[in-house]
C-alpha cells in the first residue's frame, strides 16, 4: 500500500506534509477497503441520478459507471494500490476513476461523508 503521495483530500490546507505516523493513525483505508462494492455501487446510483436531473449526460453517466465496473475489476483481480494517503475507500476508488476518466470522475464521487461507506 503506497504513502508516498499527498492527501488530496485535505492537505493542501497545511504548509507541511503530514507525518507518516498521523496518516497511517487517521486513515481507514486498511479497514474499510472491504466496502469497496457498497462505495462502488452507490457511485453508480449518485452518477446514474445525476444524468436523471441534467447534471451529467448520459455519456458521461456511462463512462463513469464503465470506469467503476473497471476499477471493481481491478481490486478483485488484486491489481489496485490502495494509498493510506487517501485515507479511506471512497478516496482511494475516487482518485483511481479520475486518473482513468479525467474530471468527469469528479463529478460523481463528491458524495457527503454519510453517504460514503465506512463513515459517520
Amino acid at each position: 500500500m503506497s504513502t508516498d503521495k499527498t492527501n488530496q483530500s485535505w492537505g493542501g490546507r497545511f504548509s507541511e506534509p503530514v507525518d507518516a505516523f498521523v496518516a497511517r493513525f487517521t486513515a481507514s483505508v486498511d479497514f474499510d477497503k472491504r466496502l469497496y462494492r457498497h462505495d462502488i455501487m452507490g457511485s453508480i446510483a449518485h452518477a446514474t441520478m445525476l444524468a436523471q436531473v441534467g447534471v451529467l449526460s448520459d455519456a458521461e453517466r456511462d463512462t463513469i459507471i464503465d470506469g467503476l465496473k473497471t476499477i471493481q475489476g481491478e481490486i478483485e483481480a488484486g491489481n489496485f494500490d490502495w494509498r493510506v494517503d487517501l485515507e479511506d475507500v471512497h478516496m482511494n476508488i475516487e482518485a483511481r476513476l479520475t486518473d482513468r476518466i479525467g474530471i468527469t470522475g469528479k463529478k460523481t464521487a463528491h458524495r457527503p461523508q454519510p453517504q460514503r461507506p465506512g463513515r459517520h
